[in-house]
């Protein structure tokens, strides 16, 4: 299948130029802030509507630190310090999505404190909204033609730009689909029909693990990173960093499930 080729500027004036990849984050945030908005009205969870609103701000903060600083760390370490002052260049790409669910993570975890606000009913709430921004991040990831994945024979194999000319699989629609629909199906389908806010941290458990697991099976077709040591030969370094997410999700679902129901009640 051929490549769309979009451009990867909506537009340009001077030297300002709007990006898909922004909008991407800015669409996952603003869509997430206002559906937490409308969780907040349930009556079933702690968390009332204007804790979302609030914490809008704190949230986009650590997206971006979180989702820069994990890319640096994890995927770019000797390149970055090379070439400090590319480290703040996150316009032209590069951002981790593990390090971004840890900055989010801190960002809410300070937040709730300052606010005494439950955290695993606050988590919940976050790991039910967060699939619409990992849905956008991945479309992005895509129309910039980047984290493509490994050579195929498939018939919706691509050509990517910048790559070697043999067809791959599109492997940030596979995650689009994982990490964003799939896994936004699932946690408000325990929200909405299971009720499952009246068990703390089970959304967000959830959450977590999903993620996990579906980073975990789509990194069987991404192409590695290239420069990154695998693991017993064949385990990758996103595989590498899932699976102590699947660890930590599966923890919590099974914490939840042991504690009673709240009160919280619809």
């Amino acid at each position: 299948m051929p490549f769309p080729e979009i451009d990867p500027v909506v537009f340009q004036i001077g030297p300002f130029a709007v990006r898909w990849y922004a909008l991407a984050y800015i669409a996952g945030l603003l869509l997430g802030w206002r559906y937490a908005m409308r969780l907040g009205r349930r009556g079933d969870t702690p968390v009332h509507r204007d804790h979302p609103d609030q914490f809008f701000i704190w949230a986009t903060v650590g997206v971006i630190l979180g989702g820069r600083l994990g890319y640096v760390l994890f995927y770019g370490l000797p390149y970055f310090l090379q070439n400090p002052a590319e480290i703040f260049a996150v316009w032209q790409g590069g951002m981790s999505f593990h390090g971004g669910i840890l900055g989010v993570t801190i960002a809410g975890l300070i937040f709730c404190r300052v606010k005494g606000i439950p955290a695993l009913s606050f988590g919940d709430v976050l790991g039910t909204v967060a699939p619409i921004g990992l849905f956008f991040g991945r479309i992005a990831n895509f129309i910039n033609g980047e984290l493509y994945g490994r050579p195929t024979d498939a018939p919706w194999g691509m050509i990517f730009p910048g790559s070697d000319g043999q067809p791959r699989h599109p492997s940030q629609l596979y995650e689009a689909a994982l990490e964003g629909l799939l896994l936004f199906v699932i946690v408000n389908f325990l929200v909405w029909k299971l009720s499952a806010y009246r068990r703390p941290g089970l959304v967000m458990g959830v959450f977590i693990a999903g993620y996990g697991a579906s980073r975990f099976i789509v990194e069987f077709f991404r192409q590695w990173d290239a420069g990154l040591e695998l693991a017993f030969g064949w385990l990758s370094r996103g595989q590498q960093l899932s699976v102590p997410m699947i660890l930590i999700g599966l923890w919590f679902v099974m914490r939840a499930l042991q504690k009673p129901r709240t009160g919280h009640g619809a």
